[in-house]
């Protein structure tokens, strides 16, 4: 089940320019970079208390990301992520009502070591979505 709007992601072509531009005009503070190895992205986040505002640049040159910037060179906005109770459950419920799940099936996780999935943009009327399951984190 879906329990809110986690964030929306905006990939960058320099995460600290981005930082810096958001900072300038409209006084938003950028929080620390991490980097997903696993999904092939350097992000930080803005923290907008109900929500974040996630920005990502490529880390590496095969990443999904750096294919999109490829086709965007100034960037935009990538996915729109939605909290989930389970990520497992949502999958296999949106599975088998007709909708995508990309990856093969495969466990992905965010850098937090949270559970996530991503939904086809066909089946979610043109955007890419991320579900993330907060509060289970992966076993280390």
């Amino acid at each position: 089940m879906i329990t809110g709007l986690s964030h929306v992601s905006i990939v960058v072509p320099s995460l600290d320019t981005a930082a810096s531009r958001l900072k300038a005009i409209y006084g938003l503070s950028v929080g620390e970079a991490s980097i997903n190895e696993q999904q092939g992205v350097r992000l930080a986040c803005v923290e907008l208390g109900n929500a974040k505002i996630e920005l990502m640049e490529p880390s590496r040159p095969d990443s999904p990301v750096s294919k999109f910037l490829e086709r965007n060179p100034n960037g935009g906005i990538h996915h729109v992520c939605f909290a989930v109770d389970s990520v497992e459950a949502m999958c296999s419920d949106i599975s088998g009502k007709g909708a995508r799940v990309l990856g093969e099936g495969k466990p992905q996780f965010n850098v937090h070591g949270e559970r996530i999935a991503f939904v086809h943009p066909k089946d979610f009327l043109g955007a890419l979505v991320e579900l993330e399951e907060h509060g289970v984190r992966r076993e280390a």
